[in-house]
């Protein structure tokens, strides 16, 4: 039993997130559609580039981070800063133009909660299709389904398609799902605003516990209350590049007084 509990605590050590000078660049082929890079811009943030003859757009630029075990770590910036393209960086959806990214344990990227699920079938066949797209098992999610019903609170909907949802019904159900597993690093954009207050309070204290199992979290998010709930230091990222990283206060502080 030692033996097993030292190689569990060696293999959560060994989890963390380094990039060093990491570049992502995204090129623009048709450099006659203003509209286009506009569109592209307000999606990963960055600069355009002037120099190349096709447009290209530097999402993120020299990205120094290192992050081990235990981190809990804030993203701050205004939208199109680049901390969602920064979040995909980390989780390996997008790998670096330039510089390096290593990423060193098992990634929970929650940042559309609609993500692997199918309008088609019902909500507890979504609840198994969910759970693998993030990584768990069949068996896995079986065993949580029954915690996951009673917290959505969605009784008999959940034998019924999830096209019959409401917009907050199915982010019950991908909340349900998305804090019953067990990530290594989970990296977390914020997006769980189609709720009541009561059951979004609720939703915090299952982040809050899901935050707790996981072993580096990395959470994007505008709300310093919640922030502060869940992390201790902060990233603040601007047109695509880090601005100041440390203390979450400092950084909060030094952001709104930017702002």
């Amino acid at each position: 039993m030692s033996v097993s509990l030292s190689r569990e605590s060696e293999a959560l050590r060994s989890i963390s997130i380094a990039t060093k000078d990491a570049c992502v660049d995204f090129p623009i082929f048709d450099a006659k559609s203003r509209s286009l890079k506009k569109t592209v811009m307000g999606l990963v943030g960055g600069n355009i580039a002037s120099q190349s003859k096709v447009p290209i757009i530097e999402a993120l630029t020299d990205i120094n981070v290192h992050l081990e075990h235990g981190a809990r770590v804030a993203l701050v910036g205004h939208n199109g800063a680049g901390k969602t393209t920064l979040l995909r960086l980390l989780a390996g959806i997008y790998e670096p133009t330039r510089g390096i990214a290593e990423i060193r344990g098992r990634v929970a990227p929650i940042f559309d909660l609609g993500v692997g699920m199918d309008p088609e079938i019902t909500g507890l066949e979504n609840i198994i299709i969910r759970g693998l797209f993030l990584g768990m098992t069949r068996q896995q999610m079986e065993e949580r389904v029954d915690d996951i019903a009673e917290f959505t609170e969605l009784g008999d909907f959940l034998r019924m398609p999830l096209r019959t949802y409401s917009t907050g019904m199915r982010v019950r159900l991908a909340l349900g799902v998305v804090t019953s597993i067990d990530p290594e690093i989970l990296l977390l954009d914020e997006g769980i605003g189609a709720v009541d207050s009561a059951f979004l309070e609720k939703s915090k204290r299952r982040l809050s516990d899901l935050v707790d199992r996981s072993g580096l979290l990395v959470f994007a998010s505008h709300s310093d209350e919640f922030l502060r709930e869940l992390c201790d230091t902060a990233i603040w990222m601007e047109h695509g590049r880090v601005r100041e990283q440390g203390p979450l206060e400092d950084i909060l502080r030094a952001y709104k007084g930017h702002s």
